[in-house]
């Protein structure tokens, strides 16, 4: 088929469904947060950019796909969107530079604390469930902070290795530190864990899991002084794995798993500890989780088992202890989501304290996001933001002015339009459950 081009004037958003969340920030007062935080760097000209429009910008950003600086460029163009959102005028990646970089250590410290101590504050939710991580990410430049370390996909590539804190529960995020690469899980664990209880005001830590690069006596000591439920995997250290072989009261779960276990005192630890000790036949479970039992090599039988390895300090059955760290894999999701949706890993300048500002903003975005699934959408399968993005939020929409009232014309066929409607309609009426 043969067809000409021809142009219009008429500015047009790919954008339209960004009302629902432009609609969320308005109920919940983030512009109003944003322009009250007395720590957040603010433009000395009388042409810069308003601090909120900045931040929401950038957010606004991310959620239209932006996963490093350059991206960004794909709101600054777009009128319609700047009027959706009103915003005199949109910021381009040079302005998130300049205005990140701005940031300092005491800084950051002090504006996540006063966002994230937000969120926690407002949310109706008093019983958690916190899971602790770290992760890789490689770098390719000379960024501050990148050091070589453990890097199991990029091995002797620079990265950095954050520690993230996750709301099991709601899938929130707790709090984030950005690390050099060349630091080991768990260094400076107990500041950054002291740190998070800070934001997380007067909420209770009904169970903190934490995976075996935790696996540490002082931070074991620290979580009982707290009185805090745990349970964290174990390191199959030369003690641990004799522990394993040792053990002969092992219980059938299911084909092909067995779940046994002991008390144990390390040669650093105070007191004997309990410990869940899990073996999957692999025979039965070809995909089971686990590690072989290295320092038996040479013995069949444990050629036929993977194993995994918990302590903990509750009182239920061994069985449920790991169906509760199980729980635990969908921080891992968390990770990736982050990374593929919201940039985690790539927003990166040179400055190190810049950097983790950035990707403490995604995390905002990405806390904002879990805001609009849990309370507007209330589906029963949380949807990734890529999913979203392309089913709720990428609709081709523009500006009218009807009887002297501005409309924005939203491009749906008539079998989607009674959707849009009734989550706009929900949205405009919806009550956040905030205290």
């Amino acid at each position: 088929m043969e067809f000409d081009i021809s142009f219009t004037n008429k500015e047009i958003t790919p954008w339209g469904g960004m009302v629902f969340l432009r609609q969320m920030l308005q109920k919940i007062g983030f512009r109003e947060l944003v322009e009250n935080n007395v720590d957040l760097p603010v433009s000395g000209s009388n042409r810069g950019y308003k601090t909120s429009t900045i931040v929401e910008g950038f957010i606004t950003s991310i959620w239209c796909g932006a996963n490093r600086f350059l991206h960004t460029e794909v709101t600054r163009h777009d009128s319609t969107l700047g009027k959706i959102f009103n915003w005199k005028n949109i910021p381009g990646q040079d302005t998130y530079k300049r205005f990140f970089g701005k940031f300092t250590q005491v800084r950051n410290l002090k504006v996540s604390d006063y966002f994230f101590s937000w969120f926690f504050e407002n949310v109706i939710l008093n019983y958690i469930t916190l899971d602790i991580d770290s992760s890789v990410m490689t770098r390719y430049g000379e960024q501050e902070g990148a050091k070589k370390g453990y890097n199991p996909k990029k091995k002797g590539r620079a990265s950095h290795h954050p520690l993230i804190a996750f709301i099991a529960d709601v899938k929130l995020v707790a709090n984030m530190w950005l690390r050099s690469g060349n630091t080991s899980s768990a260094n400076n664990f107990l500041s950054f864990l002291e740190d998070t209880l800070s934001k997380l005001k007067s909420k209770k830590i009904g169970l903190i899991r934490l995976d075996s690069g935790f696996f540490q006596s002082d931070i074991l000591d620290y979580l009982e002084e707290k009185a805090m439920n745990y349970i964290t995997a174990i390191k199959f250290t030369r003690p641990i794995q004799r522990l394993i072989h040792a053990s002969t009261n092992w219980v059938v779960l299911d084909t092909g798993i067995e779940i046994c276990e002991q008390l144990y005192q390390g040669d650093s630890w105070k007191k004997p500890r309990r410990i869940v000790m899990v073996r999957q036949k692999i025979k039965d479970r070809p995909k089971a989780p686990g590690k072989q039992l290295t320092l038996f090599a040479e013995e069949e039988i444990y050629k036929n088992y993977r194993y995994s390895a918990y302590v903990t300090n509750i009182d239920l059955s061994s069985c449920e202890i790991w169906r509760l760290y199980r729980g635990r894999g969908d921080a891992e999701n968390r990770i990736k989501e982050l990374k593929t949706d919201f940039g985690f890993d790539s927003f990166n300048v040179n400055d190190f304290f810049a950097t983790e500002a950035a990707l403490m903003f995604a995390m905002i975005a990405y806390n904002l996001m879990s805001l609009f699934r849990m309370f507007v959408l209330q589906e029963k399968t949380q949807k990734t933001l890529s999913t979203l993005r392309y089913r709720t939020f990428a609709i081709g929409a523009y500006f009218e002015k009807v009887n002297d009232k501005l409309v924005l014309k939203i491009a749906l066929n008539k079998k989607r339009r009674a959707w849009f409607s009734g989550l706009w309609n929900y949205s405009k009426e919806y009550d956040f459950p905030f205290q």
